[in-house]
């Protein structure tokens, strides 16, 4: 009976590792047109603008990070990632920011200027009337970062699921009576 129930837990977790796989080929193809859709909607745009009014001179002295990447682990040991914008906060970060004791009475207190303002669109380093492709580049660029993030979790989920996969199956040799 427990060989039984292995087994179907065996097939359950071969089942969704195959539909992870199956989602991590989908989401590359996706990628490499999000990728490709972004050289080339750049290229457009330097193609329109002059090929020297599109690059690394136009770059801002100092680059801010317009996205990061967030993690987590479960206690299971599954990570995922995500995108975070810049100017959004974390509970982690909002928990530190504040003060633990509030004043009720008294003077009041200025607030704090932000330590890290949103960073400027890059799009305006380029001039104020960008062609859209510029915009469109700026986009796919951005959905390949998503898609980036995307695939590292499914990742770690399939290789969580393998190492699932593997231990299943080593109980189930336990369990199965050795032929003669």
């Amino acid at each position: 009976m427990a060989s039984r129930d292995l087994r179907a837990e065996v097939d359950f977790v071969l089942l969704q590792l195959l539909g992870d796989l199956e989602q991590l080929e989908a989401k590359r193809q996706a990628l490499n047109a999000r990728v490709e859709e972004g050289w080339l909607s750049l290229s457009k745009a330097r193609y329109a603008m002059g090929a020297k009014s599109v690059g690394p001179l136009q770059y801002a002295s100092h680059m801010e990070p317009q996205v990061r990447v967030g993690t987590s682990e479960a206690q299971d040991g599954l990570q995922k990632f995500w995108m975070v914008r810049a100017g959004t906060q974390t509970p982690e970060e909002v928990g530190s920011r504040e003060a633990a004791l509030r004043r009720r009475k008294g003077l009041p207190r200025t607030p704090e200027p932000d330590s890290s303002p949103a960073p400027q669109n890059p799009l305006k380093w380029f001039g104020i009337l960008v062609p859209h492709s510029l915009r469109q580049a700026q986009a796919s660029f951005r959905e390949g970062l998503q898609l980036a993030a995307d695939m590292a979790s499914l990742q770690s989920r399939i290789t969580w699921g393998q190492s699932q996969l593997q231990e299943l199956q080593e109980k189930l040799k336990q369990l199965e009576p050795r032929a003669p």
